[in-house]
C-alpha cells in the first residue's frame, strides 16, 4: 500500500479516480486496503501479478514502462518500491496476517520550522508508530504533497526552498497524514524588533510570530483611514463629512468612568474600552513613538467609535447581510413574504445582540410555519439531507464534508460512512406544502406560499458504499443515535433529534463550533481568515496562528458568543489598525497580518457608497426609494419573465453580489473584470445618480460655497479627508474654465468615485 501509494498510483489524477484509469481503479490514497487488495489480486482474474513469474506483472511492467504507460515511469527496477512490490508477489501476494500490527499515527519532524538565508533545505524525518509499540523510519517511503509552489520535496523527503515565502505540505503513509509548516526567510540582516504597540492579547500573539519571522508590521493608520474603514466594515457605509472632520479633529480626552465606556446589561458583558487596551506605562510598549499619554487617548478615541457604531441601526443591516448570504436567503426558493420574514428575524437577532450560539440553535432546530417561525425558512431552503448535512457543517462548525460524498476525504479525516451517518440526521426533516402559487410549473425549485417544515416518522439516507442504510450519529462522534432518543439520558424529551443536534453543535464542549465563527468574523474585519478558506478546518489546512484561534474561540464562548464583545476586541487591537502601507519586510507577506490587506469594497458597499456620495437614494424594483443595498432582504430582486434587469441589481451582479445558491463565503465574488470597468466609466448606474435632479451636486452649487469649499466638501465625502493642494488646485482650476459648472462639478465627482480610494478599503 506505501508503495502504491509513494508512487503516485492511486492519486485522484490516476487509478485512484472515481472511475480509475484504464480498467484499473485503487481506492483514492488507499482508503481501502481490501478493494486494492482484490483488485491487484483477483481483479480481471489476477491478471495484474503473477507470483509464477514476478517480473512479468504488469503491475511491474507499467510502472516500469517496460510496457507503455500512460502515466509514464513512476519507479526505477533498482528502487526499493520495484523490490518490495516485487518479492511481495514473488511471496503469492499474502494479505496481512491476522493480529498483525497496525499504524497508530505518523510523527513528522520537523513539524514547524522557520529558515532563514542562506539556508536553502531542511530534511525530514517520518517515523511510523505501530499498535504493537514498535515504530519505523518510513522517511523514504512516506508521500509528500505541496501546498503551493514555493517548495519542492525529493523522493527521500529533503525539501527544497524555490522562493521566499510561508508553506504547508501534507507527509501521507497509509492511513496517516501529518502536515508540516515550513517558512523560508529573507536573512533581513541587522533585524531589531522595534516593539510595536500590543493593545491586547491579539497583539501579542501576532507580534510573537512576526518577531519571529523578522517581519516589521506596519504603521498604525491614520485617524482618517481608521473612521472610513471602521465605518465599512461594521456599517457598510461611509462617514458623513461632518461626521468624518469631528473624528479627525476630535480632542483625544482620557476615558472617565462615567464616560459611558462600560456596556451593561448585556449577558457576557461588562467589560470596558479601557480593559481592551493596557493601562499600565510599563507595558509592553516599549516604542517611545507609541508610549506617550497622546498616543494612548487615541486608542481611546478609537474605541469610542466603535463602541458608537456597533449601536446604530447600520451595523444590524450590514452583518444580517453576511448571514443572509450564508442561509441562502434567496426569493425564488422562500418567495417574497417568506423571504422578508426570514431576513428581518436575521437583523432582529443581530439588533438585539443574540448569542450566535443562541442564534444557530434556533436555526438548527427550526420546525414549523415558515411565516410564523422565521428560522424555519434555513431548512425550507435546502431540501436534501445531504444539502443540509453539507450546509450546516460548513456554516457552524467550519467543516467541509463534500468530498466525502464519493469517497473518504483526501485532505480530511471524514470517512464516506461519516458522511453518509452525519447526513441521515437530517433525513426526517419534511415539508408540507399549504400552498404552490408558482409562475413557472416547469421550475420545480420555485415555491409561493407557506409551508410547513417538520420531522417526519421516518426517513434514512442510504450509504452507496455499502448499500445499507446509514446510522445516525453527530460528525466525529462514534456512538449512533437512534430517533427516539437522541441525548445522552434516557429520560430525554426530544423525539426527532433536531433539539439535541442544536446544543451538539453550539455546545462550549464542541471544538468545531466557537473556532469557526470566531474565525468568520476575524475574516469579515481583518479580510483574511485565520484559517483560509474560513469554512475549512482540516489538519491539512492549519490555522496561521493556532494558539491566537484557541485563545479567540475559548474566550467567545466565555463571553457567551457575543458578537459585539468580539468586535470590540479585534477592532481595539493594533493588528487591526495598521496601515496597509507596506515596508521593505512585509511587503510580500499575505498571511500573517503585518499590515492591512487591501480589497475591493463589496457590491452592496460600492453602491450604497455611490449613492451616499451623490445624496441620491436607490430604487430597487418592488421597494421603495432609499433602500440601501445592504437592507436588501434577497439576493437580487425576481422580476418577470419579461422583464429587464434594473440597472442597479446589474450593477450589483456584476461586482459579485451572490445569488445565494450555495451555503458558502466563496459564493461572493471579489475578482475583477472588464463589465466592472465599464460600469464604474460610463455605467447607467453610476451616471443616473450624477445626472440626478437635486442631488448633491445640486446643493452644493445652491448654496452659495467657493469652489474650494465645494471641492473639499465632496473629497471629505468620497475620500474620508480633504483635498491635497495639487487636487484643489486641479478640480478649482476645471470648474473655472467650464461654461457649465454643473457638468464640471459632475466630472469631479465621476473622477472621485473611481478614484482607488474610493472603490478600495484598505
Amino acid at each position: 500500500m506505501a508503495v502504491l501509494s509513494k508512487a503516485g498510483c492511486n492519486s485522484g489524477q490516476c487509478h485512484g479516480n472515481a472511475n480509475g484509469k484504464a480498467g484499473f481503479k485503487l481506492s483514492l490514497r488507499g482508503e481501502d486496503p481490501e478493494w486494492d487488495y482484490n483488485a491487484l489480486t483477483r481483479d480481471m482474474f489476477g491478471r495484474r501479478t503473477n507470483p509464477e513469474d514476478p517480473d512479468q506483472s504488469l503491475v511491474l511492467l507499467k510502472p516500469l514502462t517496460t510496457l507503455a504507460h500512460e502515466g509514464g515511469q513512476r519507479f526505477k527496477i533498482d528502487s526499493l518500491e520495484c523490490q518490495i512490490l516485487r518479492d511481495w508477489i514473488a511471496d503469492g501476494m499474502p494479505p496481512d496476517p491476522p493480529g498483525a500490527p497496525t499504524l497508530e499515527r505518523l510523527e513528522v519532524s520537523p513539524a514547524e520550522k522557520i529558515l532563514f538565508e542562506p539556508t536553502q533545505d531542511i530534511q525530514l524525518r517520518a517515523v511510523a508508530v505501530f499498535s504493537d509499540g514498535s515504530s519505523r523510519d518510513v522517511t523514504r517511503m512516506a508521500a509528500y504533497d505541496t501546498a503551493n509552489g514555493l517548495v519542492k520535496v525529493t523522493h527521500d523527503g529533503l525539501v527544497q526552498r524555490q522562493t521566499t515565502g510561508e508553506t504547508t505540505l501534507l507527509a501521507r503513509y497509509l492511513h496517516a497524514q501529518v502536515p508540516v509548516r515550513l517558512a523560508f526567510m529573507p536573512a533581513r540582516a541587522g533585524f531589531v524588533w522595534e516593539d510595536p504597540p500590543a493593545n491586547n492579547y491579539i497583539d501579542e500573539h501576532l507580534f510573537a510570530k512576526l518577531r519571529a519571522l523578522r517581519i516589521h508590521p506596519a504603521d498604525l493608520c491614520t485617524d482618517n483611514e481608521f473612521i472610513r474603514r471602521a465605518f465599512l466594515d461594521l456599517l457598510g457605509i461611509l462617514p458623513t463629512a461632518e461626521e468624518a472632520k469631528s473624528f479627525v479633529n476630535e480632542d483625544a480626552t482620557p476615558l472617565s468612568p462615567s464616560d459611558g465606556e462600560r456596556v451593561a446589561a448585556r449577558p457576557g458583558e461588562g467589560k470596558s474600552i479601557r480593559s481592551l487596551i493596557p493601562q499600565n506605562p510599563k507595558s509592553k510598549i516599549q516604542n517611545p513613538k507609541y508610549a506617550s499619554a497622546s498616543w494612548r487617548r487615541r486608542l481611546q478615541k478609537r474605541g469610542r467609535l466603535v463602541e458608537r457604531l456597533i449601536e446604530r441601526p447600520e451595523f444590524a443591516d450590514f452583518w444580517a447581510l453576511k448571514w443572509a448570504d450564508l442561509l441562502r436567503a434567496e426569493e425564488r426558493l422562500l418567495d417574497r413574504k417568506g423571504i422578508e420574514t426570514f431576513h428581518r428575524w436575521i437583523r432582529r437577532s443581530i439588533a438585539e445582540n443574540k448569542p450566535l450560539d443562541r442564534f444557530a440553535r434556533e436555526l438548527i432546530a427550526a420546525r414549523g410555519s415558515t411565516y410564523f417561525n422565521p428560522a424555519a425558512n434555513f431548512y425550507r431552503a435546502i431540501r436534501e439531507p445531504v444539502a443540509r448535512a453539507e450546509a450546516v457543517a460548513q456554516v457552524f462548525l467550519g467543516t467541509q464534508l463534500r468530498c466525502a460524498q464519493c469517497h473518504n476525504h483526501p485532505f480530511d479525516k471524514w470517512t464516506q460512512d461519516d458522511y453518509y451517518d452525519w447526513a441521515d440526521v437530517f433525513a426526517r426533516v419534511n415539508y408540507k406544502v399549504l400552498e404552490n402559487r408558482r409562475r413557472d410549473n416547469n421550475d420545480g425549485h420555485e415555491f409561493k406560499g407557506e409551508q410547513i417544515v417538520y420531522v417526519a416518522d421516518k426517513g434514512e439516507v442510504k450509504n452507496p458504499r455499502s448499500g445499507k442504510a446509514a446510522h445516525p450519529r453527530f460528525l466525529g462522534q462514534a456512538r449512533p443515535l437512534t430517533h427516539s432518543a437522541t441525548r445522552d439520558t434516557e429520560d430525554a424529551a426530544d423525539a426527532d433529534g433536531l433539539d439535541a443536534l442544536a446544543e451538539w453543535v453550539t455546545s462550549p464542549d464542541n471544538p468545531f463550533f466557537a473556532r469557526a465563527q470566531v474565525n468568520r468574523i476575524w475574516f469579515h474585519l481583518m479580510g483574511r481568515g485565520i484559517v483560509d478558506p474560513i469554512d475549512d478546518f482540516r489538519a491539512t489546512n492549519p490555522p496561521s496562528h493556532p494558539e491566537l484561534l484557541d485563545a479567540l474561540a475559548s474566550d467567545f464562548a466565555k463571553h457567551n458568543f457575543d458578537l459585539r464583545y468580539l468586535i470590540r476586541l479585534i477592532m481595539n487591537s493594533s493588528a487591526y489598525q495598521l496601515s496597509a502601507v507596506p515596508n521593505d519586510s512585509n511587503r510580500d507577506d499575505d498571511l500573517n497580518f503585518s499590515r492591512a490587506y487591501v480589497r475591493r469594497l463589496t457590491a452592496e458597499q460600492l453602491l450604497d457608497c455611490q449613492s451616499e456620495v451623490a445624496g441620491v437614494p436607490i430604487k430597487f424594483n418592488g421597494y421603495p426609494r432609499g433602500l440601501r443595498a445592504a437592507q436588501l432582504p434577497g439576493a437580487l430582486a425576481e422580476r418577470k419573465r419579461d422583464q429587464k434587469m434594473s440597472e442597479v441589481d446589474n450593477f450589483l451582479e456584476t461586482f459579485g453580489k451572490p445569488p445565494r445558491l450555495l451555503t458558502c463565503e466563496c459564493e461572493r465574488s471579489a475578482d475583477t473584470t472588464m463589465g466592472q470597468a465599464f460600469q464604474m466609466v460610463s455605467g447607467p448606474a453610476i451616471n443616473d445618480l450624477l445626472d440626478a435632479p437635486h442631488n448633491r451636486l445640486e446643493q452644493l452649487l445652491a448654496s452659495g460655497k467657493s469652489d474650494r469649499e465645494t471641492i473639499g466638501e465632496l473629497c471629505w465625502t468620497a475620500l474620508t479627508r480633504g483635498p491635497t493642494e495639487k487636487e484643489l488646485s486641479a478640480a478649482v482650476a476645471l470648474l473655472d474654465k467650464s461654461n457649465n459648472r454643473r457638468q464640471a462639478l459632475e466630472d469631479v465627482t465621476w473622477a472621485l468615485l473611481n478614484a482607488k480610494e474610493f472603490v478600495l478599503r484598505k
